[in-house]
């Protein structure tokens, strides 16, 4: 009987070691939770001499803004996959120094351009690299519709 009444006691001191566990394991998820993941705005202008890329915050303040010609003196390289990943870093550093944990991306290339220059899919790698998490992809490239009236007349422009 002894026996019996020690096994319960350890058994109870078990269960109330186990319930301990389970609320610090509540606490510690807590905060986790607390800590949200900031999110920001990246917008790419890419063209095919040069990339732009904005940061801004979710309400649209500008954090950061870095173009090819800040990362090298060369024109011709302006647009190059690589400048592009060199802009991709210092706008990581920026982003890290802001709390920014996420991006929603927004590629735009030059009006009428069928696809965004060089840069843009090197700048996105760099940042995914980084540890970021890129939560949407947009192209937001303008698409003329029309617009005004062609130079030249009825016949055509005359050289």
């Amino acid at each position: 009987m002894v026996e019996e009444k020690v096994e319960k006691k350890n058994k109870e001191e078990k269960i109330l070691e186990v319930k301990e566990k389970v609320e610090e394991a509540k606490k510690e998820m807590v905060k986790k939770k607390n800590k949200e993941d900031r999110i920001g705005v990246l917008n790419i202008y890419t063209t095919f001499n040069n990339t732009i890329m904005n940061l801004t915050d979710m309400s649209g303040k500008s954090l950061a803004k870095f173009s090819g010609g800040q990362s090298t003196k060369q024109d011709r390289l302006k647009a190059n996959p690589t400048i592009a990943m060199f802009i991709a870093q210092r706008v990581a550093e920026e982003a890290k120094d802001n709390g920014i944990t996420g991006f929603y991306v927004k590629i735009r290339a030059s009006t009428g351009q069928n696809n965004p220059g060089p840069g843009a899919h090197a700048a996105i790698k760099s940042l995914t690299r980084a540890g970021f998490k890129i939560l949407s992809i947009m192209d937001s490239t303008k698409i003329p519709r029309g617009g005004p009236k062609k130079k030249g007349g009825r016949r055509g422009r005359r050289v």
